[in-house]
């Protein structure tokens, strides 16, 4: 028993302190992030206990934006999906200009993304404009 409470307790100071500050720019949808399908109220938090301890979905590791020779900025997100199953969603990055406006593009569409099993991904995107400054990406669970 003394066991499996120092187990815990090590598993939850390792989740509070030893995990990396995300990115607030890139948001992926709590449906994303986690396999499960409960979403019942009572059963919610369990589930998400469980998830956070076994570790399962979708994790970004980082955000890594730079300007390329001809001055348009790009982005490469690098991920894991941490879940025994592939995990498919969509994304979108939309760009901002220097004063935090969403620039117009045909490119800031819904992308369809899949995330095989245990497995690490990058997503990449350039910018539609030399005028991007910055970036906001979201994500969606694919509508079954």
């Amino acid at each position: 028993m003394r066991l499996i409470l120092n187990t815990l307790l090590f598993v939850a100071a390792f989740g509070l302190f030893g995990c990396q500050e995300e990115d607030k720019r890139v948001k992926m949808a709590e449906d994303v992030k986690s396999d499960n399908l409960a979403v019942n109220i009572v059963t919610k938090p369990v589930i998400h206990a469980f998830s956070w301890v076994a570790g399962e979905g979708i994790d970004i590791d980082k955000a890594v934006t730079y300007v390329n020779k001809d001055g348009f900025m790009q982005l490469e997100i690098q991920g894991h999906n941490r879940a025994f199953n592939p995990i498919r969603f969509e994304y979108k990055v939309e760009w901002l200009d220097k004063s935090g406006m969403t620039i117009d593009s045909a490119t800031s569409t819904w992308l369809t993304w899949s995330a095989a099993a245990k497995s690490p991904f990058t997503i990449k995107a350039v910018a539609p404009r030399t005028t991007a400054v910055d970036f906001r990406m979201n994500s969606r669970k694919i509508p079954n």
